[in-house]
C-alpha cells in the first residue's frame, strides 16, 4: 500500500498490517477466553460479591465486550482500512470499542482506590467499602464511559480518503470546536485517570513502609499488597501510555501539517504498534486483578468441585433409580 504526497513521491504505510491484524485476532481470542472464565467463576460461585469482586467482574465484562469487538476491527485492518460497514456499523464499533476502553480504565480507577482506602484509611472506610456503594460506583463508571463515548455517534462517518483512495470511518472535516472537544476526552479519559492512580499508588507505599510489621503474616501481606499496586501501575503504563503519546502526536501533526509523508508513515506504523500494546491490556486484567481478589483461587476450587459434585450426582442418579425399581 502506497501513500502518495504533495510532492508526488511515494511513502509505503501499512507494513504492518498484517501483523497487527494477527495479534488483534490472538488478543480477541485470549481475552474472551480468560474474561469468560473470570466471570463464570464469579457468577457460579454461591456466595455474594464482595467489593473487590464487584469491581473486578465489571472489568472483566467491559473487557470481554471490547474483545468481543476485535474481530471486526482485525478485519477493518486486513481490509486496509476499506471499510464496507456502512455509516451505522461505523458509529456502533467505535461507540462500543471507546465506551468499554473508558470503563475498562476507571474500573481500574475503583480498584486502586478502593486498596488505597483499605490499606491507607482502613478504619474510617469500612462504611464506603460496601456493596451496594460499588455497585452503585460501578454504574456510575458505565453511564460515564457511554458520555465520553457518545461523540463517535455524532461526529464519526463513513468517508473517503483520496489519499490512501479508501472508505475509513473518521470524523468528516472536524471544527476547532469538535477537535477541543476530543482532545478535552483524551485528557478525561486518560490523563485524569493517570494521575489518581499515580497519587493512590504513591500513598499506598507511603502507608506500607511507615506501617510497623506486627507479624510475619503481616509482613507477607503488605509485601503482597505492594507488589500488586506496582504491578498494576506498571501494567497500566506499559499498556496504555506509548497509546496516548502516539495519539498526541498525531493530534500536533493535523496541526503543524509536516510536508512529506516520512512522519505519517511513521506515526501510521507506531500506531498500529502501540494500538496492540493497549489491547492487550484487556488480557492481562484477568491475570492482574484476579490477584487482587486474594480468595479468587479458592473460589475456582470451590465451583470446580461444585461441578463435579453436580455431574456426579446425575451420573449416579439413573443408576440408583434403576437399582429401586429392579428391586
Amino acid at each position: 500500500m502506497v501513500v502518495n504526497n504533495t510532492n508526488g513521491t511515494a511513502c509505503p504505510v501499512g507494513t504492518t498490517l498484517e501483523w497487527s491484524a494477527t495479534c488483534i485476532l490472538l488478543i480477541s481470542v485470549l481475552g474472551i477466553v480468560l474474561n469468560t472464565f473470570v466471570l463464570m467463576v464469579y457468577c457460579l460461585h454461591k456466595n455474594a460479591f464482595t467489593v473487590p469482586e464487584i469491581y473486578l467482574s465489571n472489568l472483566a465484562a467491559a473487557d470481554l465486550v471490547l474483545v468481543s469487538c476485535l474481530p471486526f476491527w482485525a478485519l477493518n485492518v486486513i481490509m486496509r482500512f476499506d471499510l464496507a460497514f456502512g455509516d451505522a456499523m461505523c458509529k456502533l464499533l467505535i461507540l462500543v470499542i471507546n465506551l468499554n476502553v473508558c470503563c475498562s480504565i476507571y474500573f481500574l480507577v475503583l480498584i486502586v482506590i478502593d486498596r488505597y482506602f483499605a490499606l491507607v484509611h482502613p478504619l474510617s472506610s469500612d462504611r464506603f467499602r460496601r456493596p451496594k456503594y460499588a455497585k452503585l460506583g460501578c454504574l456510575l463508571v458505565w453511564g460515564f464511559g457511554f458520555l465520553l463515548a457518545a461523540p463517535a455517534l455524532i461526529f464519526r462517518v463513513i468517508t473517503y480518503d483520496p489519499q490512501i483512495k479508501v472508505t475509513v470511518c473518521n470524523v468528516d472535516n472536524p471544527s476547532n470546536a469538535v477537535y477541543v472537544l476530543f482532545k478535552g476526552i483524551l485528557f478525561v479519559r486518560f490523563i485524569l485517570p493517570f494521575c489518581i492512580i499515580s497519587y493512590c499508588t504513591f500513598k499506598i507505599i507511603k502507608a506500607l513502609k511507615s506501617r510497623e510489621m506486627l507479624g510475619s503474616n503481616n509482613r507477607k501481606a503488605e509485601h503482597k499488597a505492594t507488589t500488586l499496586v506496582l504491578v498494576v501501575l506498571v501494567a497500566f503504563l506499559i499498556c496504555w501510555v506509548p497509546y496516548h503519546v502516539v495519539k498526541i502526536l498525531q493530534s500536533i501533526k493535523v496541526v503543524i501539517k509536516p510536508k512529506g509523508c516520512n512522519f505519517s508513515a511513521i506515526l501510521d506504523i507506531a500506531g498500529q504498534t502501540v494500538t496492540v500494546f493497549a489491547l492487550f491490556n484487556s488480557v492481562l486484567n484477568p491475570i492482574l486483578y484476579i490477584i487482587v481478589g486474594k480468595n479468587f483461587r479458592k473460589k475456582v476450587k470451590e465451583v470446580f468441585s461444585q461441578c463435579t459434585i453436580t455431574t456426579t450426582s446425575l451420573s449416579v442418579s439413573p443408576v440408583n433409580t434403576n437399582t429401586t425399581r429392579s428391586n
